[in-house]
């Protein structure tokens, strides 16, 4: 029976010399792996880099691959290798957006994530859509109006990229609601929500959850 092919990721925390003995065991304790799963690497994308870093260049090169080749099976050794704290979930959120199975090395299976993890990744989806749909809305109204006003896009070409000025920003109340409930803090929900490409504060967070607390009496 012929190989799947599949792809693996390592990571070392340093760029000791003394890690690349390391490196190297992991990618060839994964080549086996994989192998007695019936899958042959047909990559390896490696990283010398702390876990709380989400500038990696393994990494990064890692998630360009799987958004061009969606349902990829990826091999590691265990989940600390996608990353620690917030940067992981930022992580598991575009592997799950890609299709990806993950085989885990440590539990000698395909990786399940619990269900605190898994609502995360559920609210996070809602997040990022929710902010879609707000950003098209603003641009779609905003050219309505200007161009009800008189405004000729194709005449004012020149002045794309130019500040209009400070606005209030749009958040996701509710979601920063239910991830207060589950127990994180402005920093986390911050933190989140900027791995995944929408920078907001967390005084920003906390500002607009105390709003949301006098408003709804709580």
């Amino acid at each position: 029976m012929k190989e799947q092919k599949a792809i693996a990721y390592c990571r070392v925390s340093t760029e000791k010399e003394t890690q690349d003995r390391s490196l190297e065991r992991q990618r060839e304790e994964l080549e086996s792996y994989a192998s007695s799963k019936g899958f042959q690497l047909d990559g390896v994308f490696e990283d010398r880099h702390s876990g709380y870093d989400t500038e990696r260049d393994g990494l990064l090169d890692l998630l360009d691959f799987l958004k061009d080749h969606n349902g990829s099976i990826l091999f590691i050794q265990d989940e600390t290798r996608i990353g620690r704290g917030n940067g992981r979930m930022a992580v598991l959120h575009l592997l799950q957006k890609y299709d990806t199975t993950i085989y885990s090395m440590s539990t000698n299976s395909e990786m399940k994530l619990n269900e605190m993890d898994s609502m995360l990744l559920e609210i996070l989806s809602i997040v990022e859509e929710y902010q879609r749909k707000i950003h098209n809305s603003k641009i779609k109204r905003g050219m309505r109006r200007a161009i009800e006003n008189g405004y000729r896009p194709e005449l004012n070409i020149s002045n794309r990229g130019q500040s209009e000025g400070r606005e209030r920003i749009e958040v996701p109340i509710e979601q920063i609601v239910a991830l207060r409930k589950k127990g994180l803090i402005y920093e986390e929900i911050a933190s989140t929500l900027t791995a995944l490409g929408y920078p907001v504060s967390k005084a920003t967070i906390h500002r607009r959850y105390t709003e949301y607390k006098k408003e709804h009496g709580e």
